[in-house]
């Protein structure tokens, strides 16, 4: 019996302390995906200074392994990377706009700035932004994520290297 009750807390410390262990599932804590509700809270998003990964899905069976994967990327690399889900059969516009045929599909904006050439304002109060935009092509995975950050210089922790 003595060497059962072993066993486990061995177990328990193994899946509290290791990173990638993957037998079962991790307890994430609440989700730190954001559902998209307009526009208006995305470019708000934007101007908090972070990376926003943007996953433009359709709700169903094929894409719950994909949720999966944005709930343990988002739980990693908060605070430092956002993550945000847009069911686009309920934003049809927004999802309309980054011209793609098929779902679901993954892009990253990042670094808005004021465009140096506003053209024509209708509104004096309105002003122009221009974001990068990549698109996200790695294996869905968080490490899929960390290796495109890491290419592309995205900052992910505290830690400077």
């Amino acid at each position: 019996m003595e060497d059962s009750s072993f066993l486990n807390k061995l177990m328990l410390d193994l899946r509290s302390t290791c990173k990638y262990y993957t037998g079962y599932p991790k307890d994430l804590g609440p989700s730190k995906v954001i559902h998209f509700t307009s526009e208006r809270e995305f470019v708000q998003l934007l101007h908090q200074g972070h990376p926003v990964v943007v996953a433009f899905t359709i709700k169903c069976n094929l894409t719950k392994p994909l949720d999966k994967v944005l709930e343990e990327a988002a739980a990693e690399f908060d605070p430092h990377v956002k993550f945000l889900r847009v069911e686009c059969p309920k934003y049809p516009g927004f999802c309309i706009t980054r011209q793609k045929t098929e779902y679901p599909f993954i892009e990253m904006f990042h670094s808005p700035e004021q465009a140096t050439n506003q053209g024509k304002a209708v509104d004096p109060n309105i002003t122009k932004y221009s974001v990068r935009v990549l698109p996200f092509n790695n294996d869905h995975s968080p490490y899929g994520f960390r290796e495109f950050f890491k290419h592309y210089g995205i900052r992910t922790s505290d830690q400077t290297e």
